[in-house]
């Protein structure tokens, strides 16, 4: 119930929330990254604002006035032997005498006994200094200055600038120290995420039930748990990064701009709603494309996948051309897509970011130029440069959101694709177990069909007594196999019941039910690992002595001795290395090691030569003492012992019984076992 309730709210869930909700669990340490980046932002935000600083009060703070007093230890400069100290740094610890201004014309710095009435447009001749603004105009006599008299002004500002340059110089230093801590803990986060996803995604292909792998190709499925989800990193890794740091340089700068200049920066906010508008529009073609790249991946990933496991057979029948065709229009479609997407990319990117930073230097300068000659206020030089340093800082978190708008809606895709997979109905693993069977196995009118109403098992009945061989026969799509489906649960039939030791095995969880079974395989599978590991597959209650003894029982001892690695050689994928038969020697060990009260072998002597077929009949005539063995045989040579021997046609039991009274029944079996003994009655000829 508890199960049924997350899956209904993970599907009222947008992908987008699901993605957040991925993130809070690891939400202390991204907080405290973004703290760091705040602070790390407004220590590099600092910047403008201390060369406003010294431009406006250290460089060209020496056009201030000045007041000349009568102490010369008190002064802050000499200049031809009278005592001035900056009008703002004034605290009268001197009598004040008189006052004097120094003014820059071009690159001549100029002495003016008394302050300038007003300022406006300036213009020297020798000596003569003519001030205009508008209609007014002043002329002042003034005394040029060189450059070491100049200086003289300039010196008390040097600690100043150097102190305001160091300071900087170790605020951005600051600022770098903190990147990095903050650059590491959301890498680590988004790592942290990524890796939970993942155990998340291919524990939910655990629960998957057959059914589903039947359905979807396993090179889409893996395309989900590693592709998609390595496009969700990037999403935590540098999307969520940038994001965040941009909006938090955004808020900085904002904040900037209005102490500095509130008009132009309520102007600046046009360019919020631009960019949620913006984000839309992209948002609504890039999904589109985003959505058939991902599938289109999802089918290379197939074609790859099932021409490498079918590469024998392509070589073999010299299909190379016509495979490679086929892949290549997959692939030409994934390529149209992506170009469609790339361009626009292109268009919706660094341009329009380019276009709008052009945009709002025209203005800037319009508006600043205007202000100089009369349309509004008189700014400082210094905020003049705090204000177009701003300004520039400012496109570049615009630039960074606009160009992860791809990526971004290229992870969104990709978790509404994992979501999809996450969101199928599994059956949880349950830790519970029920005590080992006895064996006592009986189906009691039981119809079964993979889709709809057509049924592939029709009213089947039979009993398996503690201990017995059943083996089924039949011609291919008879139904054998699906009975061992069933009795497995890998799919639950719709009519009937099925029992073991008279408990309904529908009451039971899938992994009670198969704990105390085993299946053998026609085609075995092997994992890439050792030959230990492939029998006693890493369960902590199976030791060493256990896997060589089951080895030895199945008769795979000399297989063994002959190897350098002993049970370690190292198996390779599907267990490449090794012969037919050695495969399914090490799947007969993998089935008796876990001494199962129900063993299956599913056709699992068809592959294997007559010699090995005869050491594993005598091999399992040991192991199944005690067992219930069902056996699905197309050799009927391999079944002549068993107990009881069902002949099925079209999921109908059409004869049972053992051999002997099914050969004496001179039926189905009989002309199955004769026709594969290469025993054919002659037919009678018509009298001549």
């Amino acid at each position: 119930m508890k199960d049924t309730k997350i899956k209904s709210d993970n599907r009222k869930n947008t992908p987008t929330r699901r993605l957040i909700r991925y993130a809070l669990d690891f939400k202390k340490t991204i907080i405290f990254a973004l703290v760091l980046l705040a602070i790390a932002a407004a220590a590099e935000l600092t910047g403008p604002f201390i060369a406003k600083h010294m431009i406006d009060n250290h460089i060209l703070g020496i056009e201030q006035e000045w007041v000349e007093v009568d102490d010369a230890a008190a002064a802050e400069v000499v200049y031809e032997d009278r005592a001035f100290i900056r009008g703002d740094r004034y605290g009268g610890e001197a009598e004040q005498i008189g006052e004097a201004q120094l003014l820059q014309v071009g690159i001549t710095f100029i002495f003016l006994e008394d302050p300038i009435s007003f300022d406006g447009a300036r213009e020297l001749d020798g000596s003569t200094l003519t001030v205009t603004r508008g209609d007014e105009s002043a002329v002042y006599d003034v005394v040029p200055l060189t450059a070491d008299e100049t200086f003289t002004f300039y010196g008390p500002e040097v600690k100043f600038l150097l102190m305001l340059m160091g300071g900087y110089f170790l605020l951005v230093a600051f600022g770098a120290f903190l990147h990095y801590h903050q650059s590491f803990l959301l890498q680590r986060s988004a790592n942290q995420i990524i890796q939970k996803m993942r155990n998340d995604v291919f524990g939910k292909v655990q629960q998957l039930p057959v059914k589903y792998f039947d359905k979807h190709p396993a090179g889409k499925i893996l395309s989900r748990v590693t592709n998609d989800t390595e496009a969700i990193r990037e999403l935590y890794v540098r999307v969520l990064a940038t994001f965040f740091t941009s909006i938090i340089y955004l808020t900085g700068i904002y904040i900037a701009l209005f102490i500095l200049e509130p008009t132009l920066a309520t102007a600046a906010l046009v360019l919020l709603p631009i960019l949620v508008v913006w984000a839309m529009l992209y948002r609504k073609f890039a999904a589109k494309y985003n959505h058939v790249i991902r599938e289109k991946l999802s089918d290379i990933n197939g074609k790859i996948n099932e021409n490498i496991q079918g590469m024998p057979v392509i070589q073999a029948f010299g299909r190379e051309k016509e495979v490679n065709d086929e892949f290549e229009e997959v692939n030409k479609e994934h390529y149209k897509y992506n170009n469609k997407l790339l361009s626009l990319n292109a268009m919706t990117s660094f341009n329009l970011v380019n276009l709008f930073r052009n945009i709002a230097f025209v203005g800037l300068i319009w508006y600043f130029g205007g202000a100089s000659v009369g349309v509004g206020a008189v700014f400082s030089l210094g905020v003049l440069y705090a204000f177009v340093d701003y300004l520039n800082r400012l496109f570049e978190p615009v630039n960074n959101l606009v160009n992860q708008l791809a990526q971004l809606e290229e992870a969104r895709v990709a978790g509404e694709r994992v979501f999809q997979l996450m969101d199928e109905d599994g059956v949880p693993v349950e830790a519970g177990s029920v005590p080992r069977f006895r064996g006592n196995v009986k189906f009691e009118n039981v119809s079964f069909a993979y889709t709809d109403e057509d049924y592939v098992l029709k009213n089947i009945s039979f009993e398996a007594s503690q201990g017995e061989t059943v083996a089924f026969v039949g011609h291919t799509g008879s139904g054998k196999s699906s009975i061992m489906n069933v009795l497995f649960r890998f799919y639950d039939h719709q009519k009937g019941s099925v029992t073991i030791d008279g408990t309904n095995i529908q009451k039971l969880s899938k992994q009670a039910v198969r704990e105390h079974m085993a299946i053998v395989l026609q085609d075995p599978f092997l994992f890439t690992g050792t030959i230990a590991s492939n029998v006693g597959l890493d369960d902590p209650r199976i030791s060493r002595e256990q896997i060589r003894e089951a080895l030895i029982k199945v008769g795979a001892g000399e297989m063994i001795d002959s190897l350098p690695g002993g049970i370690d050689e190292e198996v390779k994928e599907k267990g490449s290395t090794l012969s037919a038969g050695q495969r399914q020697l090490i799947s007969f060990a993998r089935a008796l090691v876990f001494d199962p009260p129900i063993l299956i072998l599913d056709e699992a002597t068809a592959n294997i030569d007559t010699e090995t077929e005869a050491v594993i009949q005598q091999a399992l005539d040991v192991v199944k003492d005690g067992r219930t063995t069902f056996v699905i045989a197309h050799r009927l040579s391999t079944i002549r012992a068993a107990d009881q021997i069902i002949v099925l046609n079209q999921g109908e039991i059409l004869e049972r019984g053992d051999h002997e009274e099914l050969m004496d029944l001179e039926g189905t079996y009989y002309y199955m076992y004769q026709l594969q003994q290469g025993i054919q009655k002659e037919k009678e000829s018509p009298a001549g």
